[in-house]
Formats: C-alpha cells, structure tokens, sequence
C-alpha cells in the first residue's frame, strides 16, 4: 500500500499555508490477532474502570447527539458526536483517566481490591487516615491537570500541576481552583513532562502522566482504561439512535492515550469488523502522523514550540501503549492546520436543522472541520474515496471538551480569530 498525502496540489514535502490537510493510509495495518495484543482494552478492563467511575454521585453518561441535519448535508447516513463537555461538571472527558489511575495506585497501595473501594469509600476520613499524605504530579495543558486536582481534592491529598509555556491562564486558574499548585513553566509540553516526572522522583511524589515510554506504562495504562469508560458509553448509546455501531470513529490525538484507547477498546470489540479508525492531529504537534509516513513501526518526535490552538494535541512525543494500539489497527493518520479545528467549533456551536447545539473547544473540534473538509474540498476526494465515506457511512466524533477557556472561545467563533475559509 502507497503512501498518499494531500496537500494543496504541490509536492508532499512542501509547506503551504492554508488547508495543509495531509493524510496517509495506514501501510502498517494489521488483522485482528496479528498486532499488539488488546487485552489491555477488552471490554472486561473497561468494565472495571466503568464499574468505578459509576461510585461517583455526579456520574452518569454523557449524551451522544445524532447530528442528522448535518450528516444529510455532507452526504453521510449518520453523524454522531460523544459530548463529553458534560462530564462531572468539568467540561471535559479527562478526569475519567486521572481519577481511574489514582484510584488503582490506592487499592494497590491499600493493598485492596478496588472493588472494595468505590469513590464514597475512596473519599471517606477512614481511607484518608490510612493513606497519609500523598502528593500526585502531573504535566497538563488544562484538562488532565484540572482532572487530578479535582480527584486529589475529593481525596483529600494534594496535586501539584505544571503547564507548558503559552498555556491558558483561565485553565490555570482552573486547577487553581480546585486546590492544586499550579504553574506555567517556559517549557513545551514534552520538555514539562520531563520536568514534572524528575521533580517527582525528586520529591516523593506519585507521577500520574497519560503519554508511556519504556519502564513508565502502568499509570498511564490505567488512565487509558479510564478513558474507555467513553466508548463503552457509545456501544449502548448508538443503537438506541437507530446504528448497531459506526463505520467510521474520527478520533483526535496528541499523545495518543485517548486515541489509543478508543482504538484498543473497539478493535478488541469487534475485532475482524471493527470501524475504520482515522487518527487527527494539529499540524505543528504531528507526531503520530510522521510516525505513520515513516512506516517502519518506530514512533517519530515533534520537537519546538508547537504553537497551536489545539492545546489539548500539542504534543510531540507518542504515547507508547497508544502508538502500538494505533500503528496496528488504524486506517488512516490525518494532519490538520488551526483553521480546521475553528470551522469544527464554528459548525458545532452553530447547528443545523433541529441537530443539537455542541459547544465545542479546539482541541474538540477538529474531527468535526475534517468532516466538512472531505465533503467540500476536491483535494481530499481521493482521502475520501479510501476510506469508503458515502451515504450509508456513520461516523462516531468524540467532543472531548467544551469551552475550558471561555474567551478563547469566543475570541475564534464570535470575533473571527482564526480563520475558516479557504485562501
């Protein structure tokens, strides 16, 4: 299988400013049985996690919206778009991973099964006063990081968070807010992620990070499973909106422990029939897709400033768990400028029909504006074509936050921030 990339009509290896929507098929695919192993991901591991979760007094499952007016405008049997800017009240999905991961280091250092220790128990003085003092760290460009301090504040303990140079000062306040110290460092994510995990080994404290590399995978393993809660949610949600399951899941990344988790969940699933997974990324933080145009099953790395909106992608460097589950079992890998990602907001936020209004944030956004991107432009008709998208397709998007920085938001769909439209 040929490596194909779109641009606009020059050469693959030529930057051009607008829409460089670039996109490769996946030549290291492999059948069900023939890759990594999903046993991480099978649906009795994410029942656990799921199991968990449900302890929680504020949980219940986000809604996934049928989004028909727009799917018949861009010529798909179906578009169906997981809110997950309704999740405990925090505006996004990540506190599913974080508090998964620290409820697991508990019962392991409880020496306890976890089902022993729902969240009231988790949260209880008794529980409390066996633990001590415990201090998690963490990276974050605002969702993770407000995800753990809102668990660490639930249990009691402490968090401490670094965010990477030009992160939100409204996110940082954020996690501020829910009790953690909190800083921006002058560092890129990448680089802030190797600050935090020193200072911890330094300090004593629990390391609790989403992106994996050799010796540090059980943590971010366990925050993968927590993230599965979400696809277990779709499995029972789409049938009720008149689909067994999608054919397609657009799936956006940055490290890839969403991604891949979404992607270990499903493949496990369905296994020889699983949806056909498509990979998104910003464009300045493509790691996973040069990972995929290498080809040769090594993880590539995303160095410099990453200066996108996309705040919740800028990553540089692949998870390691989630770059095995996505190099085996994806279709396609998918390189998007900021542009994309406004007109997914844009689209979102501004619903057609009856369809259901979705406030969406960058990082949310994106699979949305990729959508419209293959409907309307011609330069992607081939990218189209090999993914099979026509009128019988239904195509699973993940919001996986809302508008977590409220005037960033409406600085890019009320004021024009960024563009949409084509030059």
């Amino acid at each position: 299988m040929s490596k194909q990339i779109i641009t606009t009509g020059q050469a693959p290896e030529e930057i051009v400013p607008y829409a460089r929507i670039e996109w490769v098929k996946n030549r290291m695919l492999k059948e069900y049985g023939e890759g990594t192993s999903t046993a991480l991901f099978h649906k009795t591991e994410i029942a656990k996690a799921r199991a968990f979760h449900r302890t929680f007094p504020d949980y219940r499952p986000t809604p996934l919206h049928s989004l028909k007016s727009l799917a018949k405008t861009l010529g798909v049997g179906g578009i169906y778009v997981k809110d997950e800017s309704h999740r405990f009240g925090l505006n996004a999905f990540k506190a599913l991973g974080g508090s998964y991961a620290v409820a697991r280091y508990l019962a392991q250092h409880l020496n306890r099964d976890l089902n022993e220790l729902p969240f009231p128990v988790l949260t209880s003085p008794e529980i409390k006063a066996q633990l001590g003092e415990i201090t998690f760290a963490t990276t974050t460009d605002g969702n993770h990081g407000r995800g753990l301090a809102w668990t660490s504040r639930q249990l009691k303990q402490k968090a401490v968070v670094y965010m990477p140079k030009g992160s939100s000062l409204y996110r940082l306040e954020k996690i501020r807010a829910e009790g953690a110290e909190a800083w921006i460092t002058d560092l890129n994510y990448d680089d802030a992620v190797r600050m935090t995990a020193a200072k911890a080994a330094e300090n004593g404290w629990v390391f609790v990070q989403d992106t994996s590399w050799e010796g540090y995978e059980e943590i971010p393993t366990w925050i993968m499973q927590g993230y599965g809660t979400m696809a277990a949610e779709v499995t029972e949600q789409m049938p009720e909106l008149g689909a067994d399951k999608p054919t397609h899941v657009f799936v956006q990344a940055g490290v890839g422990a969403f991604a891949g988790a979404v992607q270990g969940y499903f493949a496990s699933l369905f296994r020889g029939s699983r949806p056909q997974t498509i990979v998104v990324e910003a464009n300045k933080a493509a790691c996973l897709f040069r990972s995929a145009v290498a080809a040769d099953g090594k993880p590539r790395v995303v160095g410099g400033d990453m200066d996108t909106i996309m705040a919740g992608l800028a990553c540089g460097e692949p998870n390691l768990i989630g770059w095995r589950m996505l190099r085996d079992y994806s279709d396609m890998f998918i390189s998007c400028p900021d542009e994309i990602a406004a007109k997914g907001m844009r689209i979102l936020g501004n619903p057609l029909g009856r369809d259901s209004k979705v406030i969406s944030g960058e990082s949310g956004a994106v699979t949305t504006g990729l959508l419209w991107a293959f409907a309307h432009d011609e330069r992607l008709s081939e990218a189209r074509a090999a993914l099979g998208l026509h009128e019988n397709s239904h195509i699973l998007l993940f919001n996986t936050e809302g508008d977590t920085d409220p005037v960033k938001y409406r600085k890019i769909v009320w004021d024009g921030e960024i563009s949409s439209a084509a030059r």
